[in-house]
Order: C-alpha cells, then structure tokens, then sequence
C-alpha cells in the first residue's frame, strides 16, 4: 500500500517529482539562462537567437539550400523562412533560387553578413566563460544532451523502461537510477 506522499502506480513520493529533481526542469531553466545570456549580446548585432544559429551555420559554409540549413538547424520551413526574410531585410543574407534546381532556395551571405563573422565568434567566447565550465566539461554536456535529443526525438516515449539504459562513457547512465534519483 502506497503511503500519503507516495503514488501507487509509480511507487514516486512528492520529494521524488519536485521539480528542482527533473532533469527535464533543469534543461529548461539552463535554456532560459542561455537565452538570457545570449540576449543583451545578441541585441548589439541585431539578432534574435535563431537568426544567430542560422548566421553561425552560414559562416561554417556560405551557400546552403533552405533545407540542408532546416535540418543542420532542426528547423521547420515554417519557421526557417519567416526568419531568413527578416535576416535578408536586415541585409545579411541573400536568398536566390538554385539556376540548376529552381525548386531548391540557395542561402548565402552577404558582406555584411560576412563582417559580422569576428564580433560574433567574441559572443561564443563571452558565453564560454560565462557558463562556468571548462571545454571538456562543455563537450561532454552538449553530448549528453545531444544524445538525450536524440532519444526523444525518436519518439519511443512509452510505458516501460528506459531506452537510455546504458552509461555512454560519461558517467550518465539513466538506466541505473532508482525512483528516488527521477531525473524525467
């Protein structure tokens, strides 16, 4: 029988579901920090965050189709088109059909956008030291949630145990935690 701060189903008392426990909540709050680190920094070149993943994408490789940039980005074209409208209005993109594939949009910087390549890699350095954390622990972070992402968008949420029951060589192991260690 289940105690009062106990649910039967789960066997997971109160203290187990606070949310500073969820690692769910605990993503979320890091996002939010990021995105209000970012912000005042981003804002001296005009960009909203998305605009600076797609600007740091074309500086990686200038010429992209919308649609390798969506995917690079995980961006639908209901979103990715809206933004690159507004980073061709601020004139640091251009847009232009493919002469080859006329069904394909070609992405490219223009020199404007092209300068702003040095301020902004000053942006990535600012937040580096921001976050507290040297490069490694950087990594293996990002890895771990890359792999979680992934785990997720798989779309294998079920009932039943976890996918993610192995230790991946970081230490994190999901399936070796007890209903008193709920990370989700």
């Amino acid at each position: 029988m289940a105690t009062a701060d106990e649910t039967p189903e789960s066997g997971l008392t109160d203290a187990d579901i606070a949310p500073a426990r969820l690692l769910c909540f605990a993503v979320y709050s890091a996002a939010h920090a990021f995105t209000r680190a970012y912000k005042p920094l981003l804002d001296r070149l005009g960009l909203t965050y998305p605009q600076y993943l797609v600007m740091l994408t074309l500086w990686q490789g200038d010429r992209l189709p919308v649609k390798r940039l969506g995917e690079e980005l995980g961006l639908d074209s209901g979103t990715l088109s809206p933004l690159l409208k507004r980073l061709e209005a601020s004139g640091l993109v251009n847009r232009r059909r493919d002469r080859a594939d006329e069904r394909q949009v070609i992405v490219s910087l223009t020199e404007r956008g092209l300068a702003m390549k040095p301020e902004a890699f000053g942006i990535l350095e600012r937040i580096g030291r921001a976050a507290g954390c040297t490069a490694q622990e950087a990594a293996a972070l990002r890895d771990a949630l890359q792999r979680l992402s992934n785990e997720l968008n798989a779309d294998r949420v079920e009932d039943g145990p976890s996918p993610m029951s192995h230790d991946a060589g970081d230490g994190i192991s999901a399936g070796a935690i007890s209903k008193t260690e709920t990370l989700l």
